[in-house]
């Protein structure tokens, strides 16, 4: 499988002190990869490395086989790296369609009405206030305004933490379909069991280190590493 984002021995934090330690992941084209562990592990600290956005980092960061270490954020996004972040991820003032807008570099026919294949609803509300949305129909607003740059990878920061126990299998049901629209999903995400259950493979964090790794389904079958950093299994 084709590697399209890599993370080598990377280490970093704010201060003097690493918050994240020699992690290396992988995520491979059309792959969804969920990131687990407890509060405190240096799971958003690792995503803001990825992004560009963590102040200090050690190590080395590819994308597509590009080396993206010392890019910006906004260069990172053009080489094709997207992210959904939890919050403030899109502009609750603005219509559907003025949020799609600004998301699009081309603003191609084409790349809306892929977005309106995979996102129905939102092809239904264009002319709604993102605010006006309902939690699920936004968080689709707010993956749609990602994949509307066509990218490689989409990082998925938390995206069921703010919405209905009604409304999350539904959030992960589209997750799982994403790559169907030819993009990678790292996910990071506090329902990691389900996260796992519709990942192809996992790492688990704790204080700043990748502790397991592997097939998802082993992840998930590994009595103490659940137990330990997967807490109780989640109802639906």
């Amino acid at each position: 499988m084709t590697e399209v984002l890599a993370a080598t021995s990377v280490s970093g934090g704010y201060g003097e002190v690493d918050i994240i330690k020699d992690i290396s992941l992988a995520v491979h084209d059309k792959e969804i990869v969920t990131i687990a562990g407890t509060n405190g592990a240096g799971k958003s600290t690792l995503l803001r490395a990825l992004l560009g956005m963590l102040p200090r980092v050690r190590g080395a960061l590819a994308l597509n086989g590009q080396d993206i270490t010392t890019l910006a954020v906004e260069a990172r996004v053009e080489a094709g790296l997207a992210c959904v972040p939890q919050v403030a991820n899109v502009f609750r003032t603005l219509t559907v369609l003025e949020n799609l807008q600004i998301a699009s570099s081309a603003g191609k026919s084409a790349i809306f009405d892929k977005i309106f294949a995979a996102f129905p609803i939102l092809k239904q509300r264009l002319k709604q206030s993102a605010g006006s949305l309902s939690g699920g129909e936004r968080q689709q607003l707010a993956i749609a305004r990602a994949l509307i740059r066509d990218p490689k990878v989409v990082v998925l920061d938390e995206p069921t933490a703010a919405l209905a126990p009604s409304l999350v299998n539904s959030i992960f049901d589209i997750i799982q379909l994403l790559p169907l629209q030819g993009v990678a999903v790292l996910l990071v995400e506090q329902r990691a069991r389900q996260a796992l259950a519709i990942s192809g493979r996992g790492y688990i964090l704790d204080q700043g280190r990748i502790v397991l790794s592997g097939d998802a389904r082993s992840l998930l079958e590994n009595e103490q590493m659940s137990r330990l950093y997967l807490g109780t299994a989640e109802h639906t």
